[in-house]
């Protein structure tokens, strides 16, 4: 750190990503990607004149992805925005409507407090019940900004939509945001209520689903004012924030929306799978309605798992906080890839004598 850092960001606590270690091959359950190639039509929607054009600025508006998705999610194109990743929604969410505080569970995605931190926003946070699902009325009513990632992370447990609308309802004068990275594994979106509740906010990604990690790109669902928000922070720091390639990429993943439904329903059958075979070892797992599973072994360290894991060549994501050490989360790979996960565990009980 230099001396020059503004004092208000010296002590930032940063996101840490998952680790993209490049010492040999893994198989890589860390991430949450995707094991499956984007459609068809994306990996043909680039020719020469659109690399020829990267001379020229993106659309701003991005007008014709919005539409696509618009018309994909039965709404109009001045009710989407676009992002960098769903990361940079998140972030303008804090920094537009987290004046009155913030307010989220307190084992969830890590990167809420990061941005709460770095836009002085202050925050508490409501601890999940003892079987990690969502505490459904200390999110409601808080008088602050609500954030919910449904199914959540890292434990994969999703809310009924039902219940999802009672944070919502309860909250009229503050902005809720249901981040939904992971809705298309078996989860309901809240895309049909955004009609009915202007403070609203769904968030979405290309990154799971949709086989476009390495793409960064985000979209977000809301009422027109509230899109209208974002927009404007957005043109008051970085309006070419979709760069022209993932615009175009964008449009042709809307048009192969069964392709990646397919694939997501393959992953949950895999996921199924998977559930069953470590349940049969011992492990404890929640019902998850994601790309990943929440695992933890009654005889066997969530670290030294992690680590031997590792040492066999199969990456899996350990977190070092108290709540979250004795567990490990992995991404749902490709039947083959499971497979080879599953035969690394079964050594390793085998080695610990379980």
């Amino acid at each position: 750190m230099s001396s020059f850092l503004h004092t208000k960001y010296q002590a930032l606590e940063a996101y840490t990503p998952g680790e993209q270690p490049r010492d040999k091959q893994y198989i890589k359950l860390n991430t949450n990607e995707s094991p499956y190639p984007p459609s068809q039509a994306v990996l043909t929607a680039l020719g020469e004149e659109d690399i020829r054009d990267l001379r020229l600025y993106s659309d701003p508006e991005g007008k014709a992805l919005k539409l696509a998705l618009a018309r994909l999610y039965g709404m109009g194109a001045d009710q989407v925005f676009l992002s960098n990743g769903s990361d940079d929604i998140l972030n303008f969410a804090f920094m537009a409507f987290g004046q009155d505080g913030a307010v989220f569970p307190d084992l969830t995605y890590s990167f809420y407090p990061v941005f709460a931190d770095l836009h002085g926003v202050p925050y508490s946070t409501v601890p999940l019940h003892e079987d990690f699902t969502v505490d459904v009325p200390g999110l409601s009513g808080t008088g602050k900004l609500t954030v919910l990632a449904n199914p959540n992370a890292p434990t994969g447990i999703a809310l009924p939509l039902s219940e999802v609308e009672k944070i919502i309802a309860s909250n009229p004068d503050h902005v809720v945001v249901i981040d939904e990275a992971y809705v298309d594994f078996g989860a309901d979106s809240a895309a049909a209520l955004v009609d009915r509740y202007p403070n609203l906010l769904v968030v979405m990604t290309y990154s799971k689903s949709r086989s476009m990690a390495g793409a960064r790109l985000g979209f977000a669902l809301g009422q027109p004012e509230l899109i209208a928000d974002l927009e404007k922070l957005k043109f008051s720091t970085n309006p070419y924030n979709v760069n022209r390639l993932t615009l175009k990429l964008g449009i042709a993943a809307v048009a192969s929306d069964d392709y990646f439904r397919a694939n997501a329903q393959r992953i949950m059958a895999t996921r199924e799978t998977t559930t069953n075979a470590l349940r049969q070892m011992g492990f404890s797992i929640p019902d998850s309605q994601a790309n990943f599973l929440f695992i933890t072994h009654p005889q066997v360290d969530g670290a030294k798992l992690y680590q031997a894991c590792k040492d066999k060549g199969v990456l899996i994501r350990h977190f070092s906080t108290p709540a979250l050490a004795p567990y490990n989360r992995v991404t749902i790979g490709s039947e083959e890839e499971m497979a080879a996960f599953l035969s690394v565990v079964e050594e390793i009980l085998a080695e610990e004598g379980v």
